[in-house]
């Protein structure tokens, strides 16, 4: 019984106290964070989120999520998009830096510039502007122009 115990106590030791316990489990929260921007909202000016984020109203300015941004039917972007993966289904109208995966969907409408890794584009989106795509997209400035692709009033069906 003293055996157990003492086992107990060494590893409440090791965790720490109560608080600092506490501390890490409001981190761990913070880090898998799931913002909302609702229908009918509208937000003009700069956006960042350090978690995931959908949208389904208006946004007029720019976004930086480090996870996944998701744009809703019913949502509009007018400004400059960074994000680690995207899947849009919305209205875009500016550009688009992903670094991994951008998906766009049969209702998405999107007018402006594609960089990213890899592009998803579904029967029925409607894409106007210039793509490229590389192995590594910097979402800290914009990419280099050079390998870039033009695609005219393009509708996929």
């Amino acid at each position: 019984m003293t055996d157990y115990l003492c086992k107990i106590k060494s590893k409440k030791m090791a965790w720490g106290n109560k608080k600092d316990t506490q501390m890490s489990k409001i981190q761990e929260t913070e880090q898998k964070s799931i913002n909302i921007i609702g229908s009918g909202t509208k937000i003009e000016g700069d956006v960042s989120s350090s978690g995931d984020m959908r949208i389904d109203g208006t946004l007029e300015g720019n976004i930086d999520v480090k996870g996944k941004l998701v744009v809703g039917a019913s949502g509009f972007i007018k400004g400059t998009i960074k994000c680690k993966n995207s899947d849009i289904s919305g209205k875009i109208e500016g550009t688009i830096n992903v670094a991994e995966l951008l998906n766009i969907k049969a209702s998405a409408s999107i007018n402006g510039e594609i960089f990213t890794k890899k592009l998803a584009i579904e029967p029925g989106a409607i894409f106007t502007g210039s793509c490229s795509m590389k192995e590594s997209v910097s979402l800290g400035a914009k990419p280099n122009m050079e390998s870039k692709t033009d695609v005219k009033k393009q509708t996929t069906k």
